[in-house]
């Protein structure tokens, strides 16, 4: 961007907001991504309650977990971030419980610091989480502030306490967002349907060559008896412009499965390697080669959670993974988020399935891979596994324990290659691009 480069604010409260401003790091001043819950000088009564707030965040992800009263707890936690039905399409704009709390601690001057030091340099402001969003609409910035959304639909948190007059200006991930922000009052003209931002480094540029050549190896793996190729070879030629598979892919089947930010779904990963060990003999039939000579890689995603990482690495030993796959199975684990992203992003590259739980990954669909849908945590999870369901991008999972049975269906029939297709074509791809193009006429 030969303008002037932005501040990007996100919050390190899972990976969520983390991933869109990594995303758009090469439009930041000096590429650094400015945590608004984590900066140095930040002021111990902020710090306190970022960190009490992402605590119980956490806290109650996990606690989901807990019998009879578990989900009880969460529902009542879930309910105040809660999307409302679209249908009847009525006005929605009356302020939420927790948006007037937000509010309230604003205006004792919560973020007040953080917006007065950007404000003395003034550029663009691009923020993938709302409250920052709010502080800086509220103490005054004086320079353009622009709000990243991260999910397929948005609760009423989402807009500001007076929508009508807001002069933040919304990146929206989908047309279902830009119609959710005027049913809470946003005006249209402050509305810009981008798409989410994804890595750049898995697009390559905006002909997507990098992206269609990863998707012919991929649907090579998720279609090898053809069946999908013989029926739509039109979409095959149409979209990545190629009239075959690759003869080989440069890569085996490759599953990987990721944890969210909050940990909170690490023993799905481990259910995996065990289904998979207890029918390892009818796995190493149905996909015709041996699984032990790494026909099939498994990829168990930690993020930056060392507990997840050392949960997957006892798995592992008690399941007897290292006699059985060997190196067939990986665990990815950073320090930091940035290294995990950077690590996570070259390592999508080579992936075929990716299974995870219905977050802001949902759009990395649109690199072309097919997810496996966890069940979801939380309103916008639901929203996004409704959205993924509706674009045909995705299943959600089938019994863990009967994985080699379905899973093999599923590639054997050609409807995870269908996914991988469907999801490239119909998910938004182009929002970075859309969005360091509207950021650049802004500061023009």
């Amino acid at each position: 961007m030969k303008n002037k480069k932005a501040w990007i604010i996100a919050v390190d409260m899972g990976y969520g907001h983390q991933r869109p401003a990594h995303a758009l790091r090469h439009l930041a001043f000096n590429h650094a991504i400015i945590s608004a819950n984590n900066y140095k000088g930040m002021p111990i009564k902020d710090n306190r309650f970022w960190g009490k707030s992402n605590a119980f965040y956490n806290f109650v992800s996990r606690f989901k977990k807990v019998p009879l009263i578990g989900p009880m707890i969460f529902n009542i936690f879930d309910k105040f971030q809660e999307i409302k039905d679209f249908y009847p399409k009525r006005d929605l704009s009356a302020p939420s419980f927790i948006l007037k709390q937000i509010y309230r601690l604003i205006r004792k001057g919560w973020g007040r610091h953080l917006i007065e030091k950007l404000s003395k340099n003034s550029r663009p402001l691009i923020c993938t989480f709302f409250t920052p969003a709010f502080m800086a609409e509220e103490f005054g910035y004086p320079g353009d502030i622009f709000l990243v959304t991260t999910d397929s639909d948005i609760s009423r948190t989402w807009a500001p306490l007076k929508p009508k007059k807001t002069r933040i200006i919304y990146l929206a991930a989908t047309n279902r967002v830009v119609e959710r922000l005027k049913q809470y009052g946003v005006p249209a003209k402050q509305i810009i349907f981008t798409g989410f931002p994804l890595p750049l480094e898995n697009l390559g540029d905006e002909k997507f060559q990098h992206l269609k050549n990863r998707l012919l190896y991929r649907m090579k793996n998720l279609d090898p008896q053809k069946n999908y190729f013989k029926l739509y070879k039109q979409n095959i030629v149409r979209h990545l412009g190629e009239k075959k598979y690759p003869e080989k892919s440069d890569h085996p089947l490759t599953l990987a499965f990721a944890i969210g930010g909050a940990g909170a779904q690490k023993k799905i990963g481990s259910d995996i390697l065990k289904s998979l060990c207890k029918n390892v003999c009818e796995v190493m039939e149905k996909m015709s080669e041996n699984v032990l000579q790494g026909n099939i890689h498994i990829i168990l995603i930690a993020g930056t959670h060392k507990n997840v990482r050392d949960f997957f690495l006892k798995s592992l030993k008690k399941l007897g993974i290292k006699k059985r796959l060997g190196k067939n199975v990986e665990i990815l684990y950073e320090t930091s988020f940035e290294k995990y992203y950077k690590t996570f992003n070259k390592t999508l590259d080579r992936v075929d399935i990716l299974w995870t739980k219905p977050s802001e990954l949902s759009f990395y669909t649109a690199l072309g891979i097919p997810i496996i849908m966890a069940p979801p945590i939380g309103s916008q999870e639901k929203m996004n596994l409704e959205w993924i369901t509706k674009i045909g991008a995705g299943y959600k999972q089938k019994k863990v324990d009967f994985m080699p049975q379905w899973l093999m269906d599923w590639i054997n029939e050609g409807i995870l290659a269908e996914a991988a297709l469907e999801g490239f074509v119909e998910a938004p791809r182009h929002g970075t691009f859309n969005i360091e193009k509207v950021i650049k006429e802004k500061s023009a």
